[in-house]
């Protein structure tokens, strides 16, 4: 398999476009210099359009978890409560790391369900300094109702952290309207640019409650907030510096777009997967109600009956297109297509095409193109 010819499909690291890449390529500079305190600063300004927010923005080195640690270790001390949501692998991650600085109080769902809000309010009576949930859960492809959560947040004072790793930027998300005091999102996700950034927003109220010193010591928000501020903007410790350029040229690549276009473009794209799913017979895996949707940058599907995940993943890898399969108890059960960033139509139609190709040659479909069909009709709608 050709790496350069093959395309990737998979709800993060996504698809960089070669402007990106070339835009690593610069040569070194001073991560204490003037020019890269520009960049930094300007990156903050595009970024607070991108979270729809007036909060201040710090740009950590590290992977989108590297901010859900900072931002749960910067306000949980070892006797605080921290209500975490979950009905996946990410939501369960918040737990995880909610025990490591304090006391988690899990409200667990079945992985792919939506959330029940009364569950959460219950829980969030017991008296809790925060609460914590993942906006688009990656792993069962839903997008879950953090607008809801977040005004339950402000009625019992809890301080609001989101997880919008792959969803600000391809989903809708308004972090100040919706109450969210601490956002996260990482670059290899709707930003398209390599891994290796978090992004994490946080409001004047979540900082008011941070702790005088946090647990951690490179995931400390109130250390980045200081560095950030200063003039030129900085970050407390070296940074990844390429990919700051790299991030510089995404969010003008996106702007260029306009935000909001390119979230509607995203949306057109997962509704031409959803169309050829049900075109080709494949049931979606999540299920959804009123306030819980399908998400628009990963398409989750049960695994055809009689296809196992090494033929149907496999089969499409041999043919230069890569998409994921389920992550831990739904490993082998369904596979997931992602749709964000730059990720164009013909990407799409290719991704149909081979899947197609592979469910035919499995003997899983009499007749190919019906996909292709649903979603070149969505898509050029």
């Amino acid at each position: 398999m050709d790496i350069e010819d093959t395309l990737l499909m998979i709800p993060g690291p996504v698809k960089v476009a070669p402007r990106v890449l070339r835009a690593m390529s610069r040569p070194m500079i001073s991560h204490r210099s003037g020019e890269f305190g520009a960049i930094y600063s300007d990156c903050a300004g595009l970024l607070k359009q991108f979270f729809e927010t007036k909060n201040d923005v710090v740009i950590m080195t590290g992977s989108g978890t590297v901010g859900m640690d900072a931002a749960v270790g910067s306000v949980i001390g070892k006797d605080d409560k921290i209500v975490t949501i979950t009905n996946g692998k990410f939501g369960e991650r918040f737990t995880e790391i909610g025990e490591r600085y304090g006391k988690a109080v899990p409200v667990n769902f079945e992985w792919g369900t939506p959330f029940d809000l009364e569950k959460i309010e219950a829980a969030l009576e017991q008296g809790a300094k925060a609460v914590a949930m993942v906006h688009n859960e990656t792993s069962v492809g839903l997008t879950n109702p953090a607008k809801e959560v977040g005004k339950l947040a402000r009625k019992h004072d809890a301080v609001f952290i989101v997880d919008g790793i792959s969803s600000i930027g391809g989903n809708e998300f308004q972090t100040d309207d919706w109450n969210v005091d601490i956002a996260i999102t990482g670059s290899q996700k709707a930003l398209a640019v390599p891994p290796g950034l978090a992004v994490v927003s946080v409001s004047p109220r979540a900082e008011e409650r941070f702790l005088a010193k946090s647990a951690g010591y490179y995931a400390d928000l109130k250390a980045h907030l200081k560095s950030a501020r200063k003039s030129p903007a900085q970050t407390p410790f070296t940074p990844a510096v390429p990919l700051f350029f790299a991030l510089q040229e995404a969010l003008h690549m996106a702007s260029e777009e306009g935000f909001a276009a390119r979230r509607a473009r995203t949306a057109k794209q997962a509704e031409s997967v959803r169309m050829a799913a049900k075109a080709l017979g494949i049931e979606l895996f999540p299920k959804v109600d009123e306030l819980s949707h399908y998400s628009n940058t990963v398409t989750a599907m049960k695994m055809p009956e009689g296809v196992t995940d090494d033929k149907l993943r496999g089969g499409m890898k041999k043919q230069g297109v890569i998409v994921s399969g389920g992550q831990e108890k739904l490993k082998g059960k369904i596979f997931r297509i992602g749709t964000m960033g730059v990720c164009s139509s013909g990407d799409i139609l290719r991704t149909i095409q081979t899947l197609e190709l592979v469910l035919a040659k499995e003997g899983r479909l009499s007749a190919r193109g019906a996909g292709v069909e649903a979603a070149d009709k969505v898509l050029g709608a």
